[in-house]
């Protein structure tokens, strides 16, 4: 029996559908990227944007026209319709009582905390995630374990909001410190992270360990304190640049993203201006800029104000001019300096930096998921050219 994998969206889709493909290889299934050769489809969907959504739903109508027979899974943050043809899932398969880790990727993928109790008003999340629940804490270092003893030398941390992990007492920065402890040679890398006072803890813990990957993703979505509050975002605008500069005073090389929403209802010129002003003098290395998409049974979808769209194209184009620049004067911040790569092409000897660039060390060879050294050479727009030391 053959099973084949589409995958949409954010990391933790990524980590549940690899651990989906552990199980059913496990369980005897062969992978294949072939619609036509599979027994069975799984489509792991996203709903986070229009756009997500759209291209989810005509893949599957693809997939229901040209092999009207096929079995489909449809899983993750995507509505089904009574329509659907649904295969049912199997059991997860066990090893000595454990799942088994997935092997295929460079990096692995570790899941640790799942849903939200936030009450964002543009996010459809919830709806599918549910409320916050996070996974024990000596579970979570057990299948670390088994992921270094796989030969991982990176480990994605996942999660819907990583900033209410909680349990057995434990908080984020105690998870991440501990994970850091099981191996020196095996880098520790976080998703997106709230502003939050358990933030600023998380970014202490990570000063204090070399193996935790020097970069922090925020969801700031808006530097405008009126529209944050009409988004229902837990923090202000000075909050969230707070965390930025306390990133920035204790990892001075750390590599800093976030996430920019243009046009939200009743976004004004001023409002924009705000959020333009913060992307122009904070120090980003990683901006994800998207305009603002009305997500069915959200508040914001009906609320008044609406900004026509080309006005929010028109300022995510903006943003977006000035976030590729400062990802371009931070990758040449690292000729000359060292830092080092998981290797995820063999071929080219390529990976991404402990700070989220992606260096490439031609006439090199090292073996996929190896940890290297190297020295960074050049930097061409926002790639990075080194050799291994």
């Amino acid at each position: 029996m053959k099973v084949c994998f589409e995958t949409f969206g954010c990391r933790l889709n990524r980590a549940e559908a690899l651990d989906q493909e552990a199980e059913y290889i496990s369980d005897g299934w062969k992978l294949t990227s072939s619609h036509s050769d599979a027994d069975l489809i799984i489509v792991r969907g996203c709903s986070v944007t229009r756009r997500a959504q759209r291209d989810c739903e005509q893949l599957i109508a693809h997939i229901r026209r040209k092999y009207p027979l096929k079995r489909i899974m449809i899983e993750g943050c995507l509505a089904t319709n009574s329509s659907a043809k649904i295969a049912v899932r199997h059991a997860p398969a066990t090893t000595n009582g454990t799942t088994p880790v997935p092997t295929r990727t460079a990096r692995a993928y570790l899941k640790v905390q799942d849903g939200c109790a936030g009450k964002c008003t543009f996010c459809i999340v919830p709806k599918f995630r549910g409320k916050s629940s996070s996974i024990g804490f000596d579970a979570i270092l057990d299948k670390a374990k088994r992921f270094i003893d796989a030969g991982y030398r990176e480990i994605v941390v996942t999660g819907c909001n990583l900033s209410l992990y909680a349990s057995d007492g434990k908080r984020l920065p105690e998870l991440i410190d501990a994970l850091a402890c099981l191996s020196p040679g095996c880098r520790i890398r976080l998703g997106s992270l709230e502003p939050s006072d358990v933030a600023q803890d998380v970014v202490e813990a990570i000063s204090g360990r070399q193996n935790i990957c020097r970069f922090l993703h925020i969801p700031i979505q808006s530097a405008s304190n009126r529209i944050l509050g009409a988004m229902k975002r837990p923090y202000t605008a000075k909050e969230a640049e707070e965390l930025v500069r306390s990133i920035r005073r204790h990892i001075p090389d750390a590599g800093i993203g976030c996430d920019l929403m243009t046009g939200f209802p009743s976004e004004s010129d001023l409002d924009f201006m705000a959020t333009r002003a913060m992307l122009d003098r904070d120090p980003f290395s990683r901006v994800h800029v998207f305009p603002f998409s009305e997500r069915p049974g959200t508040p914001a979808a009906s609320m008044a104000g609406a900004v026509p769209p080309e006005i929010r194209r028109a300022r995510a184009k903006e943003l977006a001019t000035i976030a590729d620049a400062k990802r371009t004067a931070f990758a040449k911040r690292f000729i000359g300096k060292t830092t080092e790569i998981v290797v995820e092409d063999e071929d080219s000897c390529s990976g991404w930096t402990s700070e989220y660039l992606w260096c490439s060390c031609p006439h090199a060879h090292l073996p996929r998921k190896s940890l290297a050294k190297v020295l960074i050479t050049a930097a061409d727009g926002h790639k990075l050219t080194g050799t291994p030391i």
